[in-house]
């Protein structure tokens, strides 16, 4: 059995839940992290609770997937890849627009480049894809059957018409789950970088005699995310404002939906991935299988809280948000054996209950909205 296991971006959520499995499961796990302040905080070797977790059982390389060095030391001895390294915000990633690219595509690009020019000794690559490759879901129309609407614009949302439409057609649509064949056309910079990322580990990856497997995560929460970065994960988001008594705008008319999947879903769904020749050259959606509106999230984390703070639902959106994606979860099911273990409530009690054992973060979000609002991509 495959024992070595490098973890790019260990240290951040996913990533050191996974290393922490693997080890109790006896693999030898390298992980290799720039320890960035949005996810970690200033001083992240000294305050990092997600780096402090792991930092004492693993191989830690403090490095960067933009380096060549960093990578060659990281690679060594290694049977498998877990890659996990990137940035993560969809409003962030339509002004940062290179820093998405060199992390994202021209990281993986350096990893394929060295692997496909010298010996090494990996077998296997599991990466970290993304529903936002999907752009908006899967529906049906009365009118054209199954169709793949385009992203939203201004032109509609203005008026607080936050709908999809499908082109040439008045009929309404039926929201489907998404399937691994549906439509590839993300909406956001940080969704075409990780299209990138998954197409070029697919592609590159057989011929070189390694091993790929894609998965496509949904909306990852849990104990552990990082309650510090005000540019990706809902449920923290408005966690830290509620903990600090500000009201929650919530967006469009609340009624966008998110498919939220639990963290230990997700480690046991990679796990599979790792472990299971099943899933060689294979990509897999990994959720729920189930839509969540933004309001219902909003008041479930206020009722269990038990702090009262106002709930606005304000008709402010941002350009690059999808309206409604959730996971069909038929080919993870059958070709590996996963169904989620935790439904939303549950996995919602466990998250409010270890962030009511942290330390309150400022709120910084408003400063988010700010540089959005200065580029236009917030109304």
């Amino acid at each position: 059995m495959d024992k070595n296991i490098l973890i790019t971006g260990g240290a951040g959520f996913i990533g050191s839940n996974l290393a922490l499995r693997l080890i109790q499961k006896g693999y030898k796990v390298t992980v290799l992290d720039n320890l960035s302040p949005q996810i970690h905080g200033t001083d992240p070797e000294a305050t990092s609770p997600l780096y402090r977790s792991i930092k004492d059982k693993v191989h830690f390389i403090k490095g960067c997937v933009t380096k060549k060095n960093d990578w060659e030391s990281a690679l060594k001895g290694q049977d498998i890849i877990v890659h996990y390294a990137a940035e993560t915000g969809t409003g962030q990633s339509m002004y940062e627009i290179q820093k998405y690219v060199d992390v994202n595509i021209n990281g993986t690009a350096i990893m394929l480049d060295i692997l496909a020019n010298t010996e090494h000794t990996v077998k296997k690559i599991v990466v970290a894809s993304s529903r936002s490759i999907y752009g908006e879901g899967k529906y049906k129309c009365a009118k054209n059957g199954i169709v793949y609407p385009k992203h939203r614009t201004s032109e509609f949302m203005d008026n607080g018409d936050f709908e999809v439409k499908y082109a040439g057609s008045t009929a309404l649509l039926e929201l489907m789950a998404t399937d691994e064949e549906s439509k590839i056309h993300p909406s956001s910079v940080y969704g075409i970088t990780k299209q990138n990322q998954e197409q070029m580990i697919m592609t590159v990856c057989p011929t070189i005699g390694i091993s790929p497997v894609a998965f496509r995560y949904q909306n990852v929460y849990g104990p552990g995310q990082s309650l510090k970065n005000p540019y990706t994960g809902i449920l923290s988001i408005f966690s830290t404002q509620i903990k600090n008594g500000n009201g929650i705008n919530v967006f469009e008319d609340g009624k966008e939906t998110r498919d939220f999947v639990f963290i230990d879903d997700v480690v046991n769904a990679t796990l599979l991935g790792i472990e299971k020749e099943e899933a060689n050259g294979e990509i897999f959606n990994v959720g729920t299988g189930l839509p969540t509106d933004v309001i219902t999230v909003a008041n479930t984390l206020v009722a269990n809280y038990g702090i009262s703070v106002p709930i606005k639902i304000s008709g402010n959106y941002r350009l690059g948000d999808i309206r409604h994606n959730y996971a069909d979860l038929t080919k993870i099911n059958n070709r590996l054996g996963f169904a989620p273990s935790f439904t939303f409530q549950q996995g919602i009690n466990k998250f409010t209950e270890w962030v009511n054992r942290q330390e309150i973060e400022a709120d910084n979000y408003s400063l988010s909205i700010q540089e959005m609002k200065s580029r236009g991509l917030y109304r």
